[in-house]
């Protein structure tokens, strides 16, 4: 019966519906709670499914939550932060930051042990690698949309990251 609903939908002139993979999006939902991401998107040859959480804000509280380690740390010492919070207003010159194009692990060089693709104050060439987002054990080179100098780098070597998460600045 379902082959008849698929071929009813080409005689329609439309696509055949997807079948979906309950199981596989149910796996997807229990990675999301253990892991505490907020979205998931997984893709094959001719199909594509993206679990996400409703309930949250969206891009504001996950971009919050991955610097709040980092800013939880230097909270007791504002002394200390201060500086940093001063470079920090690069947050406005987010504008001309490359964005994680998926949820995954960021790495800063090509294999342990072996120096980053960039550092700050590194110019760089439209095409050049800056990093790899490794998603579902597949290593994605993310590469420099323009030519400038890296003015800041705002993830950690290993560190999670989020569908559309600023990772490095160039100016």
């Amino acid at each position: 019966m379902a082959n008849d609903a698929g071929q009813s939908g080409k005689a329609n002139g439309r696509k055949p519906g997807m079948n979906i993979d309950t199981a596989l999006v149910r796996e997807l939902a229990e990675l999301l709670n253990e892991t505490g991401l907020t979205e998931i998107e997984v893709e094959d040859d001719d199909r594509k499914i993206r679990v996400s959480r409703g309930a949250v804000a969206a891009a504001a509280p996950v971009y919050a939550a991955a610097p709040a380690p980092a800013a939880a740390a230097p909270a007791p010492a504002a002394a200390a932060p201060a500086p940093a919070e001063a470079a920090a207003p690069a947050g406005p010159d987010l504008k001309n930051a490359v964005k994680s194009p998926m949820v995954g692990t960021c790495y800063l060089a090509p294999e342990p042990g072996a120096s980053n693709f960039i550092a700050v104050g590194k110019d760089v060439k439209e095409g050049d690698t800056l990093l790899i987002v490794e998603a579902m054990k597949v290593m994605n080179p993310i590469t420099a949309p323009r030519s400038g100098t890296i003015s800041a780098i705002l993830i950690e070597n290993a560190q999670p990251v989020e569908f559309d998460q600023p990772l490095v600045v160039i100016s």
